[in-house]
Order: C-alpha cells, then sequence, then structure tokens
C-alpha cells in the first residue's frame, strides 16, 4: 500500500511538474528571455526528488570549448542525473524521437538524434553536433551505444566520435576536448547496492519504460556517483579509436572508483 501511495504521489509531482515546465521551455526557446538549462535544471531536479533520487558529485564539468563528454549510459535517468548538475545537450538514438512524452521532452532540449545504423546520414548527423559544439553548447555523448546493468562499462564506439572530427576537419575548431564522465548507482535506502542489485537501476535493452518506471517510483531512495575526469585535447592527428579506448578505460577507472567505494561522502547535489 505503502509503495503504491509513493507511486502515485511521484507521478502527480511529475505530471504537475511538467505542465508547468513545458510551456515554460517553450517560451524561453522561442523568446530566449533566459537560458534553456534554466528550467530544464529545475525540471531535471523535480524528477529526481520524485524518484527519491539523490545524486552526488566528484570533480567538475571543464570550461574548455569547443567540449565533448564521453560518458557510460546505464538508465533513462542518466540524463536527469547530468542535466540536474551542468548545462549540457544530448545525443541520442534516433528512435527516441518518436517516443511518447521522452521524445517531445528530448526535443525541449535540443537533443541531436543520430541513426548509427545508417551511414549516409552520420556525416550530416555528426556535422550538426561539431556544430552545436562550436556554438558553445556541451554536447554529452553516451558512447557505448547502449546501456549496460550498472556493474560493467561496455565497449566505446570510436565512430560515436566523428563528430570531433568533423569539428576540426571543417574548421569549427582546431582542436575539441573530450571530458570522460562516469555515471554509478551505488546505494538504495542507504545500503550499499552489490552486483545482483545495481540492475535495479539500469534500463537495459528493449525494456518498457513504463514498468521501469513505476519499479523506481515505488523504490525510491536510490543514490547516483557522477565522476568527471580530466579532458583531452582532440586535435587533427588525434586518432579515433585511440580516443575512444583512452575515453572508455577512464570512465571505467572512475566507475569502479565510485561501486568500490560506495559511501555517500562527497558533495550532494541533488
Amino acid at each position: 500500500m505503502i509503495k503504491k501511495l509513493r507511486l502515485f504521489l511521484a507521478l502527480g509531482i511529475v505530471v504537475a511538474g511538467s505542465l508547468v515546465m513545458v510551456p515554460l521551455q517553450l517560451l524561453s526557446m522561442k523568446t530566449r528571455l533566459w537560458p534553456e538549462t534554466v528550467v530544464l535544471k529545475i525540471w531535471h531536479n523535480m524528477v529526481l526528488k520524485a524518484l527519491g533520487m539523490r545524486v552526488h558529485v566528484k570533480g567538475a564539468l571543464s570550461r574548455e570549448r569547443p567540449l565533448l563528454v564521453a560518458a557510460n549510459h546505464i538508465s533513462w535517468t542518466d540524463i536527469m542525473v547530468l542535466g540536474s548538475l551542468v548545462d549540457v545537450k544530448f545525443i541520442a538514438r534516433a528512435d527516441m524521437e518518436g517516443w511518447p512524452l521522452i521524445g517531445m521532452l528530448s526535443k525541449l532540449q535540443r537533443t541531436v538524434f543520430i541513426e548509427r545504423e545508417r551511414k549516409r546520414s552520420s556525416g550530416n548527423q555528426a556535422s550538426e553536433i561539431a556544430g552545436r559544439m562550436a556554438r558553445g553548447d556541451v554536447m554529452v555523448l553516451f558512447a557505448e551505444g547502449s546501456t549496460g546493468d550498472g556493474n560493467l562499462v561496455l565497449p566505446f564506439k570510436s565512430t560515436l566520435f566523428g563528430a570531433a572530427s568533423m569539428a576540426i576537419s571543417d574548421g569549427a575548431a582546431e582542436q575539441v576536448f573530450i571530458q570522460p564522465v562516469a555515471i554509478a548507482y551505488t546505494r538504495v535506502h542507504g545500503v550499499a547496492m552489490g552486483r545482483r542489485h545495481r540492475p535495479i537501476a539500469a534500463w537495459i535493452g528493449d525494456q518498457d519504460l513504463l514498468p521501469h518506471l513505476k519499479t523506481l517510483l515505488a523504490e525510491g531512495a536510490l543514490d547516483a556517483e557522477v565522476h568527471f575526469g580530466e579532458p583531452v585535447p582532440f586535435s587533427k592527428g588525434s586518432n579515433r579509436k585511440e580516443t575512444a579506448r583512452l575515453m572508455e578505460a577512464k570512465v571505467r577507472e572512475m566507475m569502479q572508483a565510485a561501486l568500490a567505494d560506495p559511501r555517500p561522502s562527497r558533495q550532494r547535489i541533488a
């Protein structure tokens, strides 16, 4: 009964808040009266509070520009976790654009949708991402190309770093900085999650969104860790495959450090 009550209250908060935030975000995008990320940060924090999720952070987003963030990916909640902390825009797979609610909300964040299986369109997509970075947008790339179970980092796909090469070859920038960022879900109800329980937070493969949302809303009280690594310059002579392997190694190291020491001793953000 308590879980059901919590579920309805949390859904009510999200729906009511979204009814207010969506028109404000549309107004922001059309008039630019205030930065678009102002409303987005409020919305992301509201969703996290409804989920009962607390976010802890180590390090900070780099001030270098142009900047591409290379992160691991565990769940749709990664977007709220990162979006509640920093002013960033996201890169997502193309089919998400047509999803109910999620697609609309993604567009309100000016998400760039990429079709990973269609090479003909990859050049245009990389060019759009490169242009966004050149104009100052910090773009978040979930470099695994899929979601993991919260225990391991999947191999990073080097093709997804094409936007960095495109920004340089198009003359938009002499170099692009790529910053590794690790996301880990470490505790539930204040108790460290072991290997068996970390998939509670994970949204894997073709799993339906609504059942996973219900699970998180009913469970609540999750702790997420976000670790920001040092940015690495990517220039004309840089190799995409080597860069992908380097980012993968750095993200894996930070994620394992968070999982090995899940105590919420770092600064709490949300």
